[in-house]
């Protein structure tokens, strides 16, 4: 059965109320995103993936629940059996039955071998989203996962939220 559509700006307000923290304000960025247009065609493309979902792979750390601004990088050709899934906002039931449904590796892969993309990045990203301090965000955790997609030579990078 499917999960029906969560309204996030509503629960996340009722989830800090019943903790008893203050409403939580969203990030209003003024600024202009440093976006480019890729170069070459999507056939071209080496695609990155960031994906919030809590994913990571055996031997590695499991994501805290409280404001964990860490990343793990997975690689892209890891056995999918190796993945694992922790996070507090959602049900993890279907992403640890296919880990596809929060890090779409496979799909990029069957993409790329179409020619839809040149071919998927080195590794994937992943953190916990639902981090408090979007100063946190802003100032440690994105910069660093940046730095290594600059660093894998990625021309776009999908970014699947949960």
């Amino acid at each position: 059965m499917r999960q029906p559509p969560v309204d996030y700006i509503a629960r996340t307000r009722e989830q800090y109320s019943a903790l008893g923290h203050p409403v939580y304000k969203w990030v209003k960025n003024e600024d202009t995103p440093p976006f480019v247009k890729p170069k070459g065609e999507p056939s071209s493309w080496r695609v990155g993936l960031v994906a919030s979902g809590g994913i990571y792979a055996v031997g590695q750390p499991a994501f805290h629940f409280k404001d964990d601004t860490s990343f793990r990088a997975i690689a892209s050709d890891i056995d999918r059996g190796d993945l694992r899934v922790t996070h507090f906002a959602y049900d993890l039931t279907d992403a640890r039955n296919d880990p596809n449904v929060v890090l779409p590796l496979d799909p990029l892969q069957r993409l790329a071998a179409a020619g839809g993309i040149g071919e998927v990045g080195p590794s994937a990203y992943t953190f916990m989203g639902g981090i408090y301090s979007s100063r946190k965000v802003r100032d440690q955790l994105a910069p660093a996962i940046a730095d290594r997609l600059v660093s894998d030579e990625v021309d776009v990078a999908l970014m699947v939220p949960v």
